[in-house]
């Protein structure tokens, strides 16, 4: 159970100072909180917190006791160590801080431990058996000993001059951006089965499929069929002093070339100079909207009986009406066999998009896409051209061709190009390559694919050599060298720390530089 930077942990009744030390050993730079049992014994003995104070001493742990047993509150006094009657007290007191050094007095120690006097006796006993040695000269023998201490400083110095000194360097390595365009050329000659990354060919794939498709249009052809016949009135005038019959179907026209013909409806008798007024319909082959004429049209009576009278229609005829019916054109059978290719080029784009044919390497050259075989046994027409009928159906069945390309073997061309402009002494980061496709153009001699691709190119430093090479240096050419001799970018600065840094040279020994390599971030 953990609280911010405390730890709590739980003795258990009858636990001894190895599992407690044990339970230390997994924290380090905390404060611990000990928490003694209620009832039963456990680390009652001086010596064990002695034991367990030393083990958070060595991990930077400052400890603190919750209990009431009054031997461990004494022991813990003595030792410095804070102790609190709950937990909550332990949240609000202070800690002390335990001491640097502690000891035991003859309760605490083990049952077996040597009495101290025994000990004393025992080295009594050793400092007692002494060497004679022979008598030197006095001043030999400083000198000797001088000598002695003057190469022992040496040793000293120069192993402290050798192994001692440490220096860091930071540098940054130079990067390239480059991107690249390349215009691929297609060959879809199934003979051609490798790519030609030299001069930028790249083989093709021919996939063709089999696609019918149904449409119909409305037909814009027009034919005009008379069906309603003019009807109206018209004045006979008898010119004669003896009475006449007009009889029935009498004919009146115009006076249009060709005429437009009436007859009469009724029969009648008109006297002597006089008027008789009689319905009229148009003839078959004058029906429609060109019976609707106006006042003072009809003005022939067809027949001898026009030498007697005169006729004329004092108001406008009128009811004539035109059936008009829709008939097929030749447009109307260009305009659909368009429409169908084109609706069979979208079923083809959809079935060829969704075609386990197609892998995820592989790009469609749609803009190559087109019908290259049809039949006009293929073809099922509704109507001819001028068949009287609203609508104009077409199924036709067509062979699809189009282009496919491996986008692998494509990036291969791109990436050539690219290596090409790499700087010696650089490589192409393979984490930062990406690649696009773009247009394709065909014309009537050939069919290009443009792909592009860009990547970041890195220096490639040796440590072990550049830290041989400057080991051993004075700073300013540790510098110049690393800014001359290193490939790294324009616009940084090689940065040295050293220590100690009263050291006016590079350590002698390169396994005591440290080279940071920083990788500049890149867009």
């Amino acid at each position: 159970m953990a609280s911010g930077n405390r730890e709590l942990i739980q003795i258990e009744a009858g636990e001894d100072v190895n599992s407690v030390r044990d339970r230390l050993s997994f924290i380090h730079g905390k404060r611990v909180l000990l928490v003694w049992p209620e009832e039963g014994t456990a680390l009652i003995r001086k010596l064990d917190l002695v034991l367990v104070q030393r083990e958070s001493m060595r991990r930077a742990i400052r400890l603190a006791i919750v209990t009431h047993d009054t031997q461990v509150i004494r022991h813990a006094q003595e030792l410095n160590i804070s102790t609190f009657e709950t937990i909550g007290a332990s949240e609000r007191g202070r800690w002390k801080r335990g001491r640097a050094k502690v000891f035991t007095d003859r309760s605490d120690r083990p049952k077996d431990s040597p009495e101290s006097e025994d000990v004393l006796s025992e080295l009594k006993d050793v400092a007692s058996r002494q060497i004679e040695r022979p008598p030197m000269a006095t001043l030999p023998k400083i000198i000797i000993r001088v000598g002695l201490i003057a190469i022992l400083l040496a040793i000293i110095g120069g192993g402290v001059y050798v192994l001692v000194p440490s220096a860091t360097v930071t540098i940054t390595p130079a990067v390239q951006l480059i991107e690249q365009s390349v215009q691929i050329v297609i060959n879809p000659d199934p003979s051609f089965t490798s790519i030609d990354v030299e001069n930028g060919i790249l083989p093709a794939t021919v996939l063709q499929i089999e696609v019918e498709e149904t449409t119909s249009i409305p037909t814009t052809g027009v034919q005009e069929l008379g069906s309603g016949l003019a009807v109206g009135e018209v004045v006979f005038t008898n010119q004669t002093a003896t009475p006449l019959t007009i009889p029935l179907g009498t004919t009146i026209s115009t006076t249009d070339d060709p005429p437009i013909l009436f007859r009469t409806t009724q029969d009648a008798q008109v006297a002597g100079n006089s008027d008789a007024i009689l319905p009229i319909e148009a003839l078959p082959s004058s029906a429609g909207v060109i019976g609707n004429l106006e006042a003072g049209r009809l003005v022939v009576v067809v027949g001898p009986l026009g030498e007697q009278v005169s006729v004329n229609n004092p108001q406008p005829t009128q009811a004539g009406v035109a059936q008009v019916e829709r008939a097929v054109t030749q447009s109307d059978r260009q305009t659909l066999e368009l429409t169908v290719n084109q609706l069979i080029q979208e079923r083809a784009y959809n079935e060829i998009q969704n075609s386990t044919q197609i892998t995820s390497d592989d790009f469609v050259l749609f803009d190559t896409l087109q019908i290259v075989e049809e039949r006009d046994d293929w073809k099922q027409w509704n109507g001819e051209v001028g068949n009287l009928q609203d609508t104009l159906t077409l199924t036709k069945r067509a062979v699809i061709q189009v282009l496919v390309v491996n986008t692998r073997l494509g990036q291969q061309i791109v990436f050539a190009q690219m290596a090409r402009q790499v700087v010696r002494g650089r490589s192409i980061d393979p984490n930062t390559i990406e690649y696009r496709t773009g247009d394709v153009l065909v014309t009537p001699d050939a069919v290009f694919f443009t792909m592009s691709g860009n990547c970041v190119a890195r220096a490639q430093i040796n440590p072990e050599q550049v830290r041989a090479d400057i080991a051993n240096k004075s700073f300013a050419d540790a510098i110049d060298y690393l800014r001359t001799r290193v490939d790294i970018a324009p616009n940084s600065i090689p940065e040295l720390t050293f220590s100690p840094d009263w050291m006016w040279q590079m350590p002698v020994l390169s396994a005591r530089i440290s080279l940071i390599i920083i990788q500049e971030a890149t867009q």
